[in-house]
This record gives C-alpha cells, sequence and structure tokens, in this order.
C-alpha cells in the first residue's frame, strides 16, 4: 500500500468514495434488494394448536365435537374443559411432590379471542354439566337444609322455655344449667350451606363471602372479561387482589367485614376461567397491580387464531353420545369429590417425578434475565413446574373419576401435562408480548414505527433521539438496546465504523408486492397513534378534544393522519423550547 492510499484510508476517503458510487468498502454494491425480509419483532411464529389429546379421552372428544360444531379453535373449548375439570376437583385434591411441597389442582386460564367467535356457546357447552351437578346437589341437600332449620326452631323454643324457667326460679342452679345447655344446643345445630359450584363476574368482596360458605372452594367462569375490571376497582375504586392471588395458592383466607363475623378459610380454592377480547389483556397489563402484585403470572394463557371468515356453516353437530358420556362423567366427578373435606393426596410414580425434574431442569436456564429466552416473563414462567404438576392431577383424575385416589400419577399424564406446559408456555410469550412485556421490544417497536413514517436512508443514534417523540429516550445511548433488536429481526444494518451510520432496510417485497399508493401508511388508529407518541389513553383523547391533535373521520371510526403525528411532536418541541 502507497503512502497515499494510507492517507487516504485515513481519512475514511474508500467509504466517501463508495458511497458516491452506491458501493460498499467490502467491495459489495449498496443493493436493497440484497436484504432479506424483516421477520416480525416480539413474538414471531404461529402459536401450537392446544394438544387436545392430552386431555382424558371423554373431554378431548366432547371439545373436539364442540370445536366442530362452533367453529372455533379446540383451544377455547379445551381450555375451558380444563377449567371444568379444575371446578370439580380442585379443594378436593392435592398432589404430593416430594417432602413437604404440594400443589393445589386448581387452575387459572383465559382464552384471549375477538368479538363473534361464538365464545358463548363453547362455554354453555363445556360447563352445563357442572350447573346440573349443581343443582343435583341443591336437591339432595335441600331435605338436610329443612331438617336443620326444623331443628334449630325447636332448639330455640326449648331454649326459650328453659330460660325462662330459669328466670321464674330466681336464678336456681339447676335451671341456669338447663337454659345454658339448652342455648348450647342451638348452636350445634349447624344448617347446611346450598351447594353452589360456580359464580360469573362477583365482586372480590362477594366472591370471598361465597367462597367461605363453600368450604373455601369456588370457580369463576365466565364468558366476558368483567371480572378483571371489578379486580381493578369499578365498584369499590380500589384494586382488590387479595382472593384471587391466595385462592390460586390454597392460602388462608381471613375476611372481615363491618358488622358481620370474621370470615375464615384455611385453605381458599379458587378456579378461573375466562375468555376475553384480545384488547384485554393490554388493558389489564397496564392496569396498577395486576402484574407488580403477580396476578398475570397465575393464568394459564391462550391465543388461538381466529377462522372467523373461514367457517363450515354446515358443520357437524356434537354426537348425543358424546354429549351424553361428557356429561354423566364431569357430574359423576363432581359428585365422587364433593364431600372430600380433607384433600385427596396424589402420589407421583417415580417415572413420574423423574419427568417433573427433567423438565424443571429444562425450564431453569430459560428464566435467566439475561440470556434465558422466558427471563422477560419470569413471573409467568417461574410458576410452569407448578402448572404442569396441577395439569397432571387434573388429567389424573379426570381419567380416574371414582378411584383416582387410589392411583399415583403415572409417566404417561405427567407426559401429557408437560405438552399442556409447552403449549401454555408458548402462548405466555405470546401473550406478554402482547402486553408489552420485554421494555427492549416495546422501545424497538417505538423505534420502528418512526423509521416507518420517516423511511430514511440512513440515520445516526443522533437522528432518531431527536425525531422520536420527547420522552421516549432520557438520552442517546438509551437508543442501543432497542437498535440492537431492530438489527436482530433484520429490520436495520449497522455500517461500518468509518461513518457509524445505520442504514434503515428496505426489502425487495416491499417494492414489488405493495402498490406505490400504499406503500406509506397515511392513517393511524387512536390506539396506534398513542403507542407511537407514547402517551396514555386520557392523554391522547383529551388532545384530541383540545385539537391540538388531528384526526379525521372515517366511516364511524377516526383515524389520526400521519403528519398530523409529526405536527404534533413539532408542537411539542415548540413548547419545550419556549418553556427552556
Amino acid at each position: 500500500m502507497t503512502t497515499a492510499d494510507a492517507i487516504l484510508n485515513g481519512i475514511g476517503a474508500p467509504g466517501v468514495l463508495a458511497d458516491l458510487h452506491g458501493q460498499h468498502p467490502s467491495g459489495g454494491t449498496a443493493d436493497h434488494e440484497a436484504w432479506e425480509a424483516p421477520a416480525a419483532i416480539g413474538h414471531t411464529g404461529t402459536n401450537p394448536v392446544f394438544p387436545v389429546d392430552t386431555l382424558p379421552g371423554w373431554v378431548a372428544e366432547f371439545a373436539t365435537a364442540v370445536a366442530e360444531e362452533t367453529q372455533t379453535p379446540v383451544d377455547l373449548a379445551g381450555c375451558i374443559g380444563l377449567a371444568a375439570l379444575s371446578t370439580a376437583a380442585a379443594g378436593r385434591a392435592i398432589v404430593q411432590v416430594r417432602g413437604t411441597y404440594t400443589e393445589p389442582v386448581n387452575i387459572f386460564t383465559v382464552v384471549a379471542m375477538p368479538p363473534a367467535s361464538r365464545k358463548s356457546a363453547v362455554f354453555r357447552a363445556m360447563t352445563a354439566p357442572l350447573l346440573s351437578a349443581e343443582k343435583e346437589l341443591k336437591e339432595r341437600t335441600a331435605p338436610k337444609i329443612v331438617e336443620a332449620r326444623l331443628a334449630r326452631e325447636i332448639a330455640a323454643g326449648v331454649a326459650e322455655k328453659a330460660k325462662q324457667q330459669a328466670i321464674s326460679s330466681q336464678g336456681a342452679p339447676d335451671k341456669v344449667a338447663d337454659a345454658s345447655d339448652a342455648a348450647v344446643a342451638i348452636d350445634q345445630i349447624t344448617i347446611p350451606v346450598e351447594p353452589r359450584l360456580v359464580a360469573d363476574d362477583v365482586t372480590p368482596e362477594t366472591a370471598a363471602s361465597i367462597l367461605a360458605e363453600q368450604g373455601g372452594r369456588l370457580a369463576v367462569l365466565s364468558a366476558e372479561g368483567g371480572i378483571f375490571q371489578i379486580l381493578a376497582g369499578r365498584y369499590s375504586g380500589t384494586p382488590n387482589f387479595d382472593l384471587f392471588l391466595k385462592g390460586h395458592a390454597g392460602d388462608m383466607l381471613r375476611v372481615d367485614r363491618k358488622g358481620r363475623p370474621a370470615e375464615h378459610v384455611d385453605s381458599a380454592v379458587l378456579t378461573l376461567g375466562l375468555a376475553v377480547q384480545p384488547e384485554v389483556i393490554s388493558e389489564i397489563a397496564d392496569s396498577p397491580g395486576f402484574r407488580g402484585k403477580g396476578l398475570l403470572g397465575r393464568f394459564l394463557y391462550s391465543l388461538p387464531p381466529s377462522n372467523v371468515g373461514s367457517r363450515n356453516v354446515d358443520a357437524e353437530p356434537v354426537p348425543d353420545q358424546v354429549a351424553t358420556a361428557y356429561g354423566e362423567r364431569l357430574q359423576r366427578l363432581v359428585n365422587a369429590l364433593y364431600d372430600w373435606d380433607d384433600p385427596i393426596r396424589l402420589q407421583l410414580t417415580p417415572e413420574a417425578d423423574a419427568l417433573r425434574v427433567e423438565f424443571a431442569a429444562a425450564i431453569e436456564p430459560r428464566l435467566h434475565p439475561r440470556t434465558g429466552d422466558l427471563g422477560h416473563i419470569a413471573d409467568w414462567a417461574g410458576k410452569t413446574v407448578g402448572a404442569v404438576i396441577r395439569l397432571a392431577g387434573l388429567i389424573h383424575l379426570g381419567s380416574h373419576p371414582i378411584d383416582g385416589y387410589r392411583r399415583p400419577i403415572n409417566a404417561d399424564t405427567m407426559t401429557a401435562a408437560i405438552r399442556l406446559g409447552e403449549y401454555f408456555t408458548a402462548h405466555a410469550l405470546a401473550a406478554f408480548d402482547h402486553m408489552g412485556a420485554d421494555p427492549d421490544v416495546q422501545r424497538a417497536r417505538t423505534v420502528l414505527d418512526w423509521l416507518q413514517r420517516k423511511k430514511p436512508e440512513r440515520f445516526t443514534e443522533r437522528d432518531a433521539f431527536t425525531g422520536l417523540p420527547r420522552g421516549s429516550f432520557r438520552k442517546v445511548t438509551d437508543l442501543r438496546p432497542a437498535l440492537e433488536v431492530l438489527e436482530s429481526y433484520g429490520w436495520i444494518r449497522k455500517e461500518p465504523p468509518r461513518t457509524r451510520r445505520t442504514t434503515l432496510q428496505h426489502h425487495k417485497e416491499q417494492h414489488v408486492m405493495t402498490p406505490p399508493a400504499t406503500l406509506e401508511k397515511r392513517l393511524y388508529r387512536i390506539a396506534e397513534a398513542q403507542h407511537i407518541l407514547s402517551i396514555g389513553k386520557t392523554q391522547i383523547h383529551a388532545e384530541l378534544r383540545a385539537g391540538r391533535l388531528q384526526s379525521v373521520g372515517t366511516g364511524k371510526a377516526r383515524r389520526i393522519p400521519a403528519e398530523a403525528i409529526d405536527a404534533y411532536i413539532d408542537l411539542l418541541k415548540q413548547e419545550a423550547e419556549g418553556d427552556a
């Protein structure tokens, strides 16, 4: 190399010439068509389909038939089928894992599906036998309630008569003793509570009272997401998660009420089976306390794809014998377990326990906060092994509804539960991605929104920091993790150190497949604009009402033009400069 070449290299001349001629210093051309299509940021790929064959045969057959008749993903019927098993067994059985470690068999599950997905029809089909069993239990208990009430009234009459005799005798010791015994006899007569297995969208206070009356057991099953709004304090104004946190773990619950005796439950066991719209998943993540208190980490999530628009309008109905078998066996399970006050202790075979240990060992490194793919949802993933054990208990009891307490949980059952655990893990990643659980991914999306609107050929970190909405990043270096995410997904590429610039990808498919008129997104939904601007729902609606952020009408909906977003950002910058 000559002295002149060395000097030119030192001042970056080859890079400048390469830019002028559209070439990279390495000799390749700066041809954007060479870029591969970028991957979607965050959770990628298709969520796995619910492994319905892991369920007890009679549950699997009915869930599959209901999914066919209603033309819904089998995930919905499968998850509600698990919730139905939990309703029957929760509080009546626990899994003895090792030493003092036990797991109850209740679960919280939530399925997110769009409107018009026939959630209610699936719920009715899967939970109808529970309501029938509840009705049968009420009919069976009704004579006992009448008898106990009558006995109590008679005892009260005897006690009143004994009291009057004690008064007439001017406190004769034998008469006072008779009166005291008669009064105690009243309290010894317990009136049975009318059985209740299922509640709908009840307040936490009401649910706690019902659960206490029912011996610490209750299921909340609903095809709507109203329970989340209730938990967030719709009626009380204050979030109340205590029952649901303790009810998942099976902890002691004490509820103090003004003017009423305190309600005490040694082991509160709650089942939740819900179907909500996907937007609810995002909303609860933003609600105070839902994640910080640990509630979101207790749900088994399912986000099946919608098949609306491709459904068979003449689907096969559920065969009568399949529906009958499901109804009879689920009611049989309820009846077999209902009177168990001391929970059954289910044991694991050595082979099943070995599978549990192997699964736990595989999960552990994935929880690492920096290197694990589950690190950002460790609050959920840390409970995966426990969830698998609970699922194993439910599958076992469903497979052996009469004599399950006599049999240990075997390796096949544990294998099925692990498959379900892997399914729910994949869907939890999608759910928490929907919630914005990974801050670097969320920030990367913010940067990508700006890049797609501005479409710079090249940009520096400073360019991005200056162009992004105020408050998106505190300092320039805070951008780097987001840029690294974009680079890893193929959206941008860092140029050689000579320029210290980053190039935005314009991949071939975008130019070839998309008509020129639609290359640039021009209108944004309010929620999208809220995300781009990094402001809250209340603020964006206030700005719209004040006219500081412009919108246009598209039928019944309103959209925000891209130029209106840019104008609003400019307005914020002008106000910031004025304040300075």
